[in-house]
């Protein structure tokens, strides 16, 4: 009789054992939750200040590389033997006056590297070649059409002759055109200047190149893009020491 008096006592025993033994369990497992989930936001925040970092290295190293371009692009060494007097001191007194450089248009053949302005207006083309408005932008599809003076900048026009490589180097890349036509037209054929599908490049100047007075007509070089590379590293290192070395049809 007296273990039979016992057992709920025993059972009690269990159970409060038991009970404290699950509280204790809850205890812990509190515990390790709210210590993972500390981990947890500790990893985030790294995480997130890992990242951030690497983003602002990335916008420094990106600004500085851009800087590098665009002071390449704004190189100016220019051979003016063959230009006009007039011209070339209308070039000198302003070449010091800063201005927003596109791009840079070289032709080997033509012995010319220079910058790509905005516009054909008289201060433009004294400075530089320029884009003429209505045309593509430098990095679109279509037909970019730039204009300079034929007793300046694009006096070595003459020289060329098809399939002759002409590059512009923009903050983006260098674009790669080979001339794939060459005409003389009167000043109101604009069609030279309508879009096209494919990426090509339209340069204007006056024609004859040593007329005396205003030109009569316009002297029209289209070339076709045949490859566009991105900038690296590698290949800015490379394009630096060789820039060192070296709507209507606008009129004079």
């Amino acid at each position: 009789m007296a273990r039979e008096r016992n057992r709920p006592d025993e059972r009690a025993n269990r159970a409060g054992t038991v009970s404290r033994v699950l509280r204790a369990q809850r205890r812990v497992l509190r515990v390790l939750e709210r210590g993972l989930l500390a981990l947890g936001l500790a990893c985030i925040v790294f995480y997130a200040a890992a990242c951030a970092q690497r983003a602002l290295f990335q916008t420094s190293e990106s600004r500085g590389f851009d800087h590098q371009i665009a002071a390449l692009l704004s190189l100016e060494e220019h051979d003016k033997s063959d230009w006009d007097s007039a011209r070339i001191e209308s070039y000198e007194a302003i070449r010091s006056e800063e201005t927003d450089v596109l791009g840079r248009l070289e032709i080997p053949a033509a012995r010319l590297s220079v910058m790509v302005l905005e516009g054909t207006d008289e201060w433009t083309l004294n400075r530089a070649v320029g884009r003429i408005a209505g045309t593509a932008h430098p990095g679109e599809a279509g037909n970019l059409g730039i204009a300079g003076h034929r007793d300046s900048f694009f006096r070595g026009l003459q020289h060329l002759n098809p399939a002759d490589e002409m590059h512009l180097s923009t903050v983006e890349g260098v674009a790669h055109y080979r001339v794939s036509d060459i005409r003389i037209v009167e000043p109101h054929e604009i069609e030279v200047l309508d879009p096209t599908d494919e990426s090509s490049i339209t340069l204007v100047t006056c024609y004859p190149f040593y007329f005396v007075g205003a030109a009569p007509q316009r002297y029209i070089v289209r070339g076709e893009q045949v490859a566009f590379e991105p900038w690296t590293p590698e290949r800015l290192a490379r394009y630096a020491p060789a820039v060192q070395g070296s709507a209507s049809i606008p009129s004079d």
